[in-house]
């Protein structure tokens, strides 16, 4: 088999997450990570796990030079930046086999554009890394109903919710470095799924067409005082100056093109859910059948009482974003493949080492931010967007969204 030698700019909770996914990913290596910091501790690991003989470059053009894939997994601010530095490399003679970017892909549709516009001047195969797609239960869930799609009629509602208690890092905090707050950092997530999952099977991701966005956005915790005071004093955001968004909630509405049939997206997300950790509700509901996805489902759970809690320093070791270390605890033993991390890996590989863009490109990415940014713009304006009037497709090409330009209590605290 093949091996593909894998670069990553960025050192931080993702890049490990994927790190750890590449323990069951054959066919792949880390050989190379650049980043500001945390660069040492993940090489160390790839090495003492035999991912790869993983290196610490100086810069962009030095890692680019050593592998044959670079994945962007910096902050979302640096990655236009990033992406050009990579672009350069290439145009110096650096032989890449394709670019893979995290979600989300940018911060604005503009930004977004750049980054495809990018990719296409330097003739490299993309993966848009959108973990929840690739997760196996939703694979089989579509497999065993395909059937009944055909018979019955495709799913006509999906249903996702991501939610937990906060991000780890300041930067995601910060509207105007992030691109907003909840609705870009996790919506993202289920508004991709959910399309994924209502499109017919065997049609591809972008089949069925964007027809309106209607969403609402708020600041339900972390925008009182006591809360305000914690995150300024933990992450260093102010949110009594510069607030993001802690809940989104909305419905897209896609058009079947081939029949005409209207259904429907809901999405739910929240850096409020101060339970077990991170959890992933994801449903489809179609004429006379459904499944029903929910994270937080494990066959291990453990119990942890007071007194031995004090040896436990961790919340975390039990699941991501868990905000406790005792009691009873939800254990998920493999993350990393239950949310999808491993299969998408897996899928860039395969794209990559036959010479084509993964099963999710930067144009799809494209097209979730322009999503994304709808549903801003929808909350802003308290309406309804029709996403095929060619005004308002013609102003998201250069829309910010209020939050993400810190302008966020006009919004947020009316």
């Amino acid at each position: 088999m093949q091996t593909l030698k894998l670069g990553f700019i960025g050192a931080g909770f993702v890049a490990k997450f994927h790190a750890v996914a590449l323990k069951l990913v054959r066919g792949a290596e880390l050989v190379g990570v650049y980043a500001l910091k945390g660069a040492e501790e993940l090489a160390a690991f790839a090495r003492a796990n035999q991912l790869g003989p993983c290196k610490v470059y100086p810069n962009v053009a030095e890692l680019c030079k050593n592998c044959d894939v670079v994945a962007v997994l910096a902050p979302n601010f640096a990655r236009v930046e990033l992406v050009e530095q990579i672009v350069e490399a290439v145009k110096a003679g650096a032989e890449l086999k394709g670019l893979i970017c995290e979600k989300p892909l940018a911060r604005t549709v503009a930004e977004a554009k750049r980054l495809v516009e990018l990719a296409s001047q330097a003739s490299l195969p993309t993966a848009y890394f959108e973990n929840q797609i690739h997760i196996k239960a939703i694979s089989k869930a579509l497999a065993q109903l395909a059937p009944l799609q055909k018979l019955m009629g495709p799913i006509a509602l999906a249903r996702s919710a991501e939610e937990h208690a906060g991000p780890h890092e300041g930067w995601f905090w910060d509207p105007t470095r992030q691109g907003g707050g909840v609705l870009s950092d996790m919506g993202c997530h289920s508004i991709a799924v959910s399309w994924f999952v209502l499109n017919p099977p065997g049609k591809p991701p972008t089949f069925l067409e964007p027809v309106s966005v209607n969403a609402e956005t708020s600041l339900l915790k972390w925008g009182q005082p006591r809360y305000r005071r914690q995150l300024l004093d933990r992450m260093g955001v102010d949110y009594a100056k510069t607030p993001a968004e802690d809940f989104a909630t909305g419905i897209v509405t896609f058009r079947n093109p081939e029949t005409s049939q209207l259904v429907k997206a809901q999405f739910t997300n929240s850096w409020m859910y101060d339970k077990q950790g991170l959890r992933l509700l994801i449903d489809g509901l179609g004429p006379g059948y459904a499944f029903e996805l929910n994270s937080l489902s494990s066959p291990l759970e453990v119990f942890i009482g007071d007194e031995a809690a004090e040896a436990v320093a961790d919340a975390e070791g039990a699941l991501e974003k868990a905000t406790a270390s005792r009691g009873l605890l939800t254990i998920q033993p493999n993350e990393a493949d239950l949310y999808g991390y491993v299969d998408e890996l897996a899928d860039a590989r395969n794209a990559f080492l036959a010479g084509k863009d993964a099963l999710l490109n930067w144009q799809y990415g494209l097209e979730i931010t322009r999503l994304c940014q709808a549903a801003y713009l929808s909350a802003e304006r308290r309406k309804t967007i029709d996403l095929t009037d060619p005004a308002i497709q013609q102003e998201l090409n250069s829309y910010t969204s209020l939050i993400a330009q810190g302008r966020g209590a006009e919004v947020l605290y009316k």
